[in-house]
């Protein structure tokens, strides 16, 4: 491309989109990336305190920010239909999720070509829900031109792409409450409600809820017998602390199930314990959930949610990696998923 004067231009073509802002009023290009310039249109760039213009000229070597931003979304998304991007624009791109789902991102990838400079693709946090048409990601070519090279160095940092949206998949769930108080009728049961309510924002499909006092062999046999029903997820609520009455931790390793972790750094929830049942050649998990479930807004329990809804087998690595972000300060208003807690 080469500059020249906004008086001279006529004839020539736009390299970039021209913005005009009115404050209040407009913002938004006045001319599009590839237009003629004609003679009418000198007195309205000039308005907008365009009195230099940068109109194309061919060089091999190098490829509009446009182009380049192709080029990005490629990087991003490849050719996933679980998600959308719009057409660019000043070398922007945005990317939207088609599916409710969970999100994930190669930070590592992301990392790398946001270092390689001119480009930049910011995305939201991966390992959250994301909902049919959220913007999930921008991605944007910093210069009007960036050289070729540095965009195949991009396109050769990762073999997969950036972000991808495993789509939820409902599931079969049940409820064993535990608790004498609770299962004596003395304190009426506030988990079922708040749990049944947290499962319908992934369409879970209820089977049923036990309630127990704290009998450990009763709340072992509860869960098998549930999973044996068709169970494809079991929420073991109360009995989670360390006094001596609390059974079900121990209910939950007598059923053999496999324990990844009996606490995590998360603050509400870390009594939290998280199981899998192996069951026809499926892993079921099986939760154990701390009181803090029926009363906080958010706790552990909404950060693994989606990632166990999405199917994936979580780790203790997985659970470990909550540490940093995992302290919610409970804001009067939960700002949840738009909030620092658990990112």
């Amino acid at each position: 491309m080469k500059l020249v004067d906004t008086k001279d231009a006529v004839g020539h073509v736009l390299c970039h989109d021209i913005t005009q802002i009115i404050p209040g009023k407009v913002k938004g290009p006045v001319f599009k990336k590839g237009h003629i310039v004609r003679e009418e249109d000198i007195e309205v760039l000039l308005s907008v305190g365009k009195n230099h213009l940068y109109v194309w000229e061919n060089n091999d070597d190098m490829l509009h920010e446009d182009e380049a931003a192709y080029i990005l979304k490629d990087i991003c998304m490849g050719d996933d239909k679980n998600m959308s991007f719009s057409d660019p624009s000043e070398g922007k791109i945005e990317i939207c999720a088609n599916v409710d789902g969970l999100l994930k991102v190669d930070r590592q990838a992301l990392n790398q070509v946001n270092m390689l400079g001119e480009m930049m693709i910011a995305s939201v946090h991966g390992d959250f829900a994301v909902k049919k048409g959220d913007k999930i990601a921008g991605t944007r070519i910093i210069p009007l031109v960036i050289k070729k090279e540095k965009m195949k160095k991009a396109r050769e940092i990762s073999d997969k792409n950036i972000l991808s949206i495993i789509p939820f998949k409902p599931k079969k769930y049940a409820i064993v409450t535990t608790g004498a108080e609770v299962a004596s009728g003395i304190i009426k049961d506030a988990f079922g409600p708040v749990l049944k309510a947290k499962m319908s924002e992934y369409n879970g499909e209820f089977m049923g809820q036990k309630i127990l006092a704290d009998n450990r062999e009763q709340i072992s046999k509860s869960i098998i017998e549930f999973i044996e029903d068709g169970a494809e997820m079991v929420l073991c609520s109360g009995g989670m602390s360390v006094d001596p009455d609390d059974q079900t931790p121990g209910a939950i390793k007598d059923t053999k199930a496999e324990i990844i972790s009996y606490g995590a750094p998360v603050l509400p929830g870390a009594m939290f314990l998280l199981s899998y049942y192996s069951y026809n050649g499926k892993k079921i998990p099986v939760l154990g959930l701390p009181g803090c479930v029926m009363y906080a807004k958010r706790t552990i329990f909404d950060l693994v949610l989606p990632r166990l809804i999405a199917g994936e087998i979580l780790s203790n690595r997985d659970l470990s990696n909550y540490g940093e972000g995992g302290l919610c300060l409970n804001c009067d208003i939960c700002h949840f998923p738009n909030c620092s807690f658990g990112k």
